[in-house]
């Protein structure tokens, strides 16, 4: 099978179920949004972290792809099989929320960004991840997807923001608090 079908060529994109849309459609802007949030995800799992951590993330990556399955998927009857998302994704993301947040100092203000080259990397990952929920709340406004997914990329910010901060924590980086005095 080749890779390149020219189907695109015209700048629309099959949905699952067959539907032709534009490139510009906003389901293609969701789960292309949430395909780039797996390959950031991907590039922080790739950095020096504890292997806990990278099997936590392998795991993030394989329910974004449902998630991405899930928003491309535009039928009743998909003659594919769309892969299910479950309470118990959200369940395990509060779970390792929970875990991190145990061990890491109270937060009382804003921080900024940085410190350590994967922390600052797991900012971004989550910011891509805030534009995702941003996405999919657009294309829930226009038709349905499912509560779930909207919850599992909402826990998912909150996991990449106390991931951070514990990266940070382990990797003894300075949090810098805003507002800050600059000098």
């Amino acid at each position: 099978m080749k890779i390149y079908t020219k189907g695109g060529d015209t700048g629309e994109t099959s949905l699952l179920g067959g539907k032709r849309v534009k490139k510009s459609d906003t389901r293609i802007e969701a789960y292309g949004t949430v395909d780039e949030l797996i390959a950031f995800t991907g590039l922080l799992r790739d950095r020096e972290v504890a292997p806990v951590i990278k099997n936590t993330l392998i795991r993030i990556q394989d329910r974004l792809m449902v998630c991405a399955s899930i928003l491309a998927a535009d039928c009743d009857d998909c003659q594919t099989r769309i892969p299910a998302l479950d309470e118990e994704d959200v369940i395990f993301l509060e779970q390792e929320i929970d875990r991190m947040s145990e061990i890491i100092p109270p937060i009382r203000s804003f921080i900024l960004p940085g410190g350590n080259e994967t922390v600052s990397l797991c900012h971004v990952v989550r910011t891509i991840c805030r534009r995702a929920e941003r996405r999919i709340i657009a294309l829930e406004e226009q038709g349905t997807v499912p509560e779930l997914v909207i919850s599992y990329i909402n826990r998912l910010s909150d996991y990449f923001f106390i991931l951070s901060r514990f990266l940070s924590f382990e990797f003894q980086a300075d949090e810098i608090k805003w507002p800050s005095k600059v000098d």
